[in-house]
C-alpha cells in the first residue's frame, strides 16, 4: 500500500482544495486503543455499530461539516445530510469520492459496502442504494466515527497537505480501464490512476453491470497529476497516440459495447475547448486513416471501481488479456517516451 494518498482537504481559508497527497495515517491497535475514547475505538477500528438512535450527531442540523474521528479528514457536508428514519446520521453523498472509500463486507451472513476513511481506514458505516436525489445513496454512519466542525469554523480543519502544490485530474475513457491505467502510471508527473466508471448512475457504477452493458457508464481512469511536470496537452497526445484508438466507436479491440466508448470527461468549459481543439488539429493532420469518434462529455461524477481491478497489469503481468492487450500498450509508451518515464534521470 502506498505511504500516500490523494484526498480533498481544506486550507487556512476554510476552502476545500485538492486533490492533494497527504500521508496515509497507520498506528498499531495499541496506538488506537490508548489514544481513542473507548466506544470510537471500538467503532472505528474493530468495525463495530453504535446502537441505533443514540448517536450524538444524529439530530445535528447545525451547517457545517463531519470529518473522520480519527484523522480529521473531511468526510460530509452538512448540506448532503437528511433524515433516514434508520437511527444514524445519513448523507446523500461525501464531500469528495477521494476521502471516503468503499470496501465489499460480507460479515454477518450479507453482501454490503462499507465504508473507510480513505486516510487513515477507519469503519465509518456503510452506504445503500436506497437515497434520495441526485444520488440515490445513503451513507449511514456512526456518530462516533465522526466529528462535526461548524461551517464559521472551518479554517480550524487547515490541513499542511493543503499548502502543498496543488495537483489536477483528468479523467479518459478509451476501451478497458485495466490498459489504460498501466500506460499512465508510467509517466513522471502522474501522481495516481484510478480504474472507475463515469457516465451514468452512481446505483450503477459496479463491474457486474458496467461490462454487461446495462448502463450509460464508460470505464474510465482517473489521472492525477501535477501540472508543473506533465501538462493536459501531454495526457491528450498519450491518449490518443498511445492509451487506445480514437477511431474505433463503441469498442477497443476485442471489447466491444459502449462502455468501451472512447470519450474524455471534461471538468470544464476550457477544458472542453482544448479537447475540441486538439482533435480538429489531429483530425486536420491526417494522423488517422478514419474519423476520430471519441465524445466530449461533461464529468458529473466519477465513480472508483471495485478494489481488485486498481493496479491490475501490476498485480496480474501473466494474464493472458493483460499480455495480449495491455503490455503492447506499456511498451510503447516506454519506447515512445522514454525520457517522460519515472525515474528517468535521477
Amino acid at each position: 500500500m502506498a505511504s500516500t494518498v490523494m484526498v480533498r482537504v481544506f486550507n487556512k481559508d476554510g476552502e476545500l482544495v485538492g486533490p492533494v497527497s497527504s500521508d496515509r495515517v497507520v498506528k498499531s491497535d495499541e496506538q488506537w486503543a490508548s489514544e481513542l475514547p473507548r466506544q470510537v475505538y471500538e467503532v472505528t477500528r474493530r468495525d463495530g455499530t453504535e446502537r441505533a438512535g443514540t448517536g450524538e450527531l444524529l439530530n445535528n442540523k447545525a451547517e457545517g461539516v463531519y470529518s473522520c474521528a480519527c484523522c480529521g479528514l473531511p468526510l460530509f457536508r452538512s448540506e448532503a445530510k437528511y433524515e433516514s428514519g434508520t437511527g444514524w446520521p445519513s448523507f446523500y453523498e461525501p464531500i469528495a469520492a477521494e476521502n471516503v472509500v468503499d470496501k465489499k463486507d460480507t460479515s454477518h451472513g450479507m453482501v454490503r459496502v462499507e465504508n473507510e476513511c480513505a486516510r487513515c481506514g477507519a469503519h465509518l458505516g456503510h452506504v445503500f442504494p436506497d437515497g434520495p436525489r441526485p444520488t440515490g445513496l445513503r451513507y449511514c454512519m456512526n456518530s462516533v466515527s465522526l466529528v462535526f466542525t461548524p461551517a464559521d469554523e472551518l479554517g480550524s480543519l487547515a490541513d499542511p497537505a493543503a499548502e502543498a502544490p496543488l495537483l489536477r485530474s483528468a479523467v479518459f475513457a478509451g476501451g478497458c480501464f485495466w490498459c489504460t491505467e498501466a500506460v499512465y502510471e508510467q509517466l513522471e508527473g502522474v501522481h495516481e490512476v484510478v480504474s472507475g466508471y463515469a457516465g451514468g448512475e452512481a446505483r450503477t457504477a459496479n463491474y457486474a453491470q458496467v461490462s454487461a452493458g446495462r448502463t450509460d457508464h464508460a470505464e474510465v481512469i482517473r489521472i492525477t497529476y501535477d501540472p508543473a511536470v506533465i501538462d493536459y496537452a501531454m495526457l491528450l497526445e498519450v491518449f490518443f497516440t498511445v492509451a487506445h484508438d480514437p477511431t474505433q466507436l463503441n469498442r477497443q479491440g476485442p471489447d466491444v459495447g459502449r462502455q468501451y466508448r472512447s470519450a474524455v470527461f471534461y471538468q470544464s468549459e476550457e477544458e472542453r475547448a482544448r479537447v475540441e481543439a486538439y482533435i480538429e488539429e489531429l483530425e486536420a493532420s491526417g494522423r488517422f486513416g478514419d474519423p476520430i469518434v471519441t465524445t466530449l462529455e461533461p464529468l458529473e461524477q466519477f465513480y472508483a471501481a471495485e478494489a481488485y481491478h486498481q493496479d491490475f497489469v501490476e498485480q496480474n503481468p501473466m494474464q493472458p488479456y493483460v499480455r495480449q492487450q495491455a503490455l503492447p500498450k506499456v511498451d510503447k509508451v516506454r519506447r515512445k517516451y522514454e525520457s517522460r518515464l519515472k525515474g528517468v534521470g535521477q
